[in-house]
């Protein structure tokens, strides 16, 4: 896990991402998206570290129209993007494994964003 890397502002987890090799997160200058990417266009006017800091309710823009960014937007906007990214680290220990085949892992089997936000909150007491 390259913790330095910390979350995307969507709220991916770029710490985590087998991309990282090539892309050095959302505010490197070297994101190969950072042309195209709503959520990173959107919290930069706003002034905010990512998504996760918007109180915008119920946006579904870019990225957090996919399960996976949308539920640890919500997870990193309730618990903080520390707790995010030690649930992850901690989960990664454990066998859970963010990218698999490509971009898919573990996280991308859930069908709904309430599902993995509440796998999160819950993995960890075991």
């Amino acid at each position: 896990m390259k913790m330095e890397l910390g979350l995307g502002r969507c709220g991916l987890a770029c710490a985590l991402c087998s991309e990282n090799n090539r892309c050095q997160g959302c505010d490197s200058g070297q994101c190969p998206e950072a042309d195209r990417c709503e959520n990173r266009a959107c919290s930069m006017k706003k002034g905010l570290e990512g998504c996760y800091d918007c109180n915008g309710g119920d946006c579904r823009k870019g990225m957090l129209a996919k399960t996976k960014p949308l539920a640890f937007t919500l997870f990193a906007r309730e618990y903080g993007p520390k707790e995010l990214l030690r649930r992850l680290e901690d989960n990664e220990k454990t066998g859970v494994v963010y990218h698999r085949q490509g971009i898919q892992g573990d996280y991308d089997e859930f069908e709904t964003a309430e599902q993995l936000f509440e796998f999160l909150k819950e993995r960890n007491r075991m």
